[in-house]
């Protein structure tokens, strides 16, 4: 069934990889509100999947489901692939939203360190995307990367984050190209929206805080519904492929 006929019966699913919480709980709320199935990804944030499901459940009942998966595990593509196959028979978006963000200076990077970034930001979204791409061409999909302004503007001690953006990039730019006539690809590039969370490692304090604010036209963060309200422009906007959008309150001007 294509969904450019109109039927009233055809349903309309989404993927979301990190969708538990923050910026990737906005993009499931936003896709659910807009009419989509959502299929929850989570890694372990149990609890906060829970209540989301539960709340758009609530809304419309056996609309949201979720699944756990380490992304750092090279078999969670083909799992997460299988019970998405498993449930529908195609699939209208799919959007790379999870990742991990911590600096890794070039005195002190680690072999562990560049697996573990490269593995999250690109290896996963890329075989998530190969593996789910009979379902995508099916339903004519839109496939979503959530990617950095600091792909193309590096950040201080944080290389091999960045490199793993970039692949990310290119890969956006790569799937648009080889397979626009079937599906669409296109990327949102964050700026400062919410400060990471902090695990330790992030270098998130007050003086690092002030110096990103004081780069930023805006001189405020942006919140989740500016990236949400982004993914909903791509997936609707049929003759947009290839681009990426950065949201970012006008940081990328200041250099």
């Amino acid at each position: 069934m294509n969904k450019n006929t109109m039927n009233s019966e055809y349903k309309k699913y989404a993927l979301i990889t990190g969708g538990a919480k923050r910026i990737g709980a906005a993009i499931a709320t936003a896709l659910h509100n807009a009419g989509y199935d959502i299929f929850l990804h989570y890694g372990k944030s149990k609890a906060e999947a829970n209540t989301l499901a539960h709340t758009l459940n609530s809304i419309r009942p056996n609309t949201c489901f979720t699944y756990s998966a380490d992304l750092n595990d090279p078999q969670a593509a083909a799992q997460i692939s299988l019970w998405v196959k498993e449930q529908c028979q195609h699939l209208d978006v799919l959007v790379n939203n999870a990742s991990s963000f911590f600096p890794t200076p070039w005195e002190t990077a680690s072999q562990k360190d560049w697996q573990a970034l490269f593995t999250i930001n690109v290896q996963t979204p890329f075989f998530l995307t190969q593996a789910l791409l009979p379902l995508l061409i099916k339903g004519n999909g839109s496939v979503i990367n959530l990617i950095d302004i600091h792909a193309d503007r590096t950040l201080e001690q944080h290389p091999i984050y960045c490199a793993s953006k970039a692949a990310l990039k290119n890969l956006t730019l790569s799937l648009a190209k080889d397979h626009g006539h079937e599906l669409r690809c296109n990327g949102v590039s964050p700026g400062a929206i919410l400060w990471p969370e902090d695990n330790g490692k992030t270098g998130n304090d007050s003086s690092t805080q002030q110096a990103i604010l004081s780069k930023i036209p805006a001189k405020r963060l942006g919140d989740e519904k500016n990236i949400s309200d982004t993914v909903l422009f791509l997936v609707n906007n049929s003759y947009i492929n290839g681009q990426i959008i950065n949201v970012d309150g006008g940081r990328t001007v200041h250099s």
